[in-house]
């Protein structure tokens, strides 16, 4: 899979006001969640760079942003790469999802409004999608749902260490099947948990949520077992 130029391209508006690094790993990342870029996928320095009108220098500094958040690798002679995820992986990604999303909740349960009108639509784009048989993007939906979520505690820093792991999540998420019998249940759970948010029913919510974490934690780890690894922890498969 090659990186396609003329989508980064449309993305360029986004740096007219700032050319930084840190633009353009947002750039990247948001790519990587949306499954665009997928796990073990090179990233093509000349081609990026190109597309976002940006120098070698400024994305060099951006990968290593992206190398630091654990979403791309460097290998000697060989360039950038998405960053393939394994079993301890995911099973940790999990353990920070569970406190840092149930966390939000219960923020929100303590303040005086929440705006649920993000959690909607991204509800209703994953059954637009779902209706479409479109999966890849009920996924992509999931992941807008499960950010929307995060963002009601009103934190910056919790919304972004949620964009950071749901980028990891997804890099996992791409490689199981994109099929009805997967994502369809997500779209049930994702419904019983608005539905208690807009009672008010934060607890309920929030226990709803939980389980459906540690359900797709199995599911994941059920459906994509991980290939056995050729280095020491942490290299890279």
């Amino acid at each position: 899979m090659t990186v396609d130029a003329s989508a980064l391209e449309s993305a360029r508006h986004l740096l007219e006001r700032s050319g930084t690094a840190e633009r353009v790993a947002a750039i990247l990342r948001q790519y990587i969640t949306d499954g665009v870029f997928a796990p073990g996928e090179r990233l093509s320095e000349p081609v990026i760079s190109s597309a976002l009108g940006v120098s070698r220098n400024t994305l060099r500094e951006s990968f290593q942003l992206l190398a630091h958040e654990r979403l791309a690798v460097h290998e000697l002679n060989r360039g950038v790469f998405v960053r393939e995820l394994t079993t301890e992986d995911i099973e940790d990604l999990y353990v920070v999802r569970r406190a840092t999303e149930c966390g939000a909740l219960r923020r929100a349960a303590e303040l005086s409004t929440v705006d649920l009108s993000v959690v909607e639509q991204a509800l209703r784009d994953g059954r637009a999608a779902a209706e479409a048989e479109d999966w890849p993007s009920v996924g992509t939906a999931s992941i807008h749902f499960h950010q929307a979520l995060a963002d009601l505690a009103g934190s910056e820093r919790l919304s972004a260490t949620m964009r950071q792991v749901l980028a990891e999540t997804r890099l996992f998420f791409v490689l199981n099947e994109n099929t009805r019998e997967f994502y369809e249940p997500f779209l049930d759970c994702h419904e019983k948990i608005l539905r208690d948010l807009r009672r008010g029913r934060f607890a309920a919510a929030e226990a709803a949520l939980d389980r459906y974490l540690r359900d797709a934690e199995a599911r994941l780890l059920e459906l994509s077992p991980p290939a056995p690894r050729t280095g020491p922890p942490g290299t890279p498969r």
